[in-house]
């Protein structure tokens, strides 16, 4: 399948995209909520091996299918582990149709101006290269407070970013996630719009991006980020809250679906029977597959 059905399936596709990219400093509190101990690890590489058989057995669930579930994020590491005997990143299209998608960033910076930037990115460009399997990347910066001068340049590293994703033929989710506890929650996202509406203006045909953005405070404030020419699809993030009440905000916004994580994520249990783990994902996939409708 080409580049312009994976395309297709994510600009028109009826689902959401599962978010099952934690990385190292995400990944133990995963794990926790997983049942998985941090004494049941004792290495990096025993650490990311738990979160590899999560994830595997998530994909490999009868729920987790392109009828409901359009693209997935992943872990650069989880793209050199093999279920059933092939990448992960091609188990996902070639078996279950569903697009896979690379996060790219190295973690966050320190807070300045009421933002926490990308950390640099070195040698994105070669690390694309070595991905042809993969459709797009996501990169996650975090805005903490409506202050212009910071939304402005995590905005604008997020674009500079995204321009080289777009030349090495992929396509970027943009995601500067808005803290949902910060008290100038809904100015910053007033911000956030104009400063993406910006950007997305000085883009040429062809160069399209997708965006990942916290659910917004007023519903559907981000509809004309949604209608603009350049946007394949607004994907929301679940930011913390609960599968329940994610699916309640997420609901009230027509323009956007799910892309979440651990609200996907929820209640699962390595201790489960895979009967009872089957049961329980596709319970949250559900949930989240009528929200995003």
């Amino acid at each position: 399948m080409s580049k312009a059905e994976q395309r297709d399936q994510m600009q028109n596709g009826a689902g959401f995209i599962a978010a099952l990219d934690q990385s190292g400093g995400s990944t133990p509190k995963a794990l926790a909520l997983y049942g998985v101990d941090a004494s049941e690890y004792g290495s990096e590489q025993e650490m990311f091996d738990e979160i590899q058989k999560m994830r595997a057995r998530i994909i490999l669930a009868d729920g987790f299918t392109k009828e409901k579930i359009i693209g997935a994020i992943l872990f650069e590491r989880t793209l050199h582990e093999m279920i059933e005997g092939k990448g992960v990143a091609d188990y996902l299209w070639q078996e279950k149709g569903i697009v896979p998608f690379l996060k790219i960033d190295k973690g966050l910076a320190d807070q300045e101006n009421g933002v926490q930037m990308m950390k640099p990115i070195p040698g994105l460009g070669d690390t694309l290269a070595k991905y042809p399997s993969v459709f797009g990347t996501k990169e996650r910066s975090v805005i903490h407070e409506a202050n212009a001068e910071g939304i402005a340049a995590v905005v604008a590293q997020q674009f500079d970013v995204a321009q080289e994703v777009i030349a090495a033929g992929m396509v970027p989710i943009v995601e500067p996630e808005v803290n949902i506890h910060s008290e100038t929650k809904s100015e910053a996202e007033e911000m956030l719009k104009a400063e993406l509406l910006k950007h997305l203006d000085t883009l040429e045909d062809g160069q399209n991006v997708m965006l990942k953005l916290t659910i917004p405070t007023e519903p559907n404030l981000y509809d004309t980020l949604a209608d603009h020419p350049r946007v394949l699809r607004v994907v929301a993030l679940s930011g913390g809250y609960s599968t329940d009440d994610a699916c309640d905000k997420l609901a009230k916004n027509g323009k956007m679906i799910a892309s979440f994580s651990r609200a996907l994520t929820e209640g699962l249990s390595k201790q489960q029977s895979d009967a009872e783990f089957d049961a329980a994902l596709k319970a949250n996939i559900d949930k989240i597959h009528t929200a995003s409708a």
